[in-house]
C-alpha cells in the first residue's frame, strides 16, 4: 500500500497539471514514477484478493476455475 504522503503528492501533482501553470519536467517525471508505484501496489493487492477467492454457485458447489484452483494449490490457499 502506498503511504498517505505519496497519495497526497499524486493528487497535488494531478491538480497542478490541470492549472495553467502545468508541471515542470521534474514534476512530470515524479508523477510518472508515483503513478507506476501506485499501479504496482494496486495490481498486487487485486491479484492477492482474487487469488484468495473461492467461487460457489447457488447450490453451494465449488465452481472456482481450475486455473485459480491451481494457483491456490501452489500457494497453499484453500488446501483440501
Amino acid at each position: 500500500m502506498l503511504s498517505h504522503d505519496k497519495l497526497s503528492r499524486i493528487n497535488e501533482l494531478a491538480k497542478k497539471a490541470k492549472t495553467s501553470e502545468g508541471l515542470t519536467l521534474a514534476e512530470q517525471d515524479e508523477q510518472k514514477k508515483l503513478r507506476e508505484e501506485y499501479l504496482f501496489h494496486f495490481r498486487k493487492g487485486m491479484r492477492h484478493h482474487i487469488e484468495g477467492m473461492k467461487v460457489v454457485d447457488e447450490e453451494g458447489t465449488d465452481v472456482t476455475p481450475e486455473k485459480l484452483k491451481q494457483i491456490q494449490k501452489d500457494k497453499g490457499i484453500h488446501d483440501r
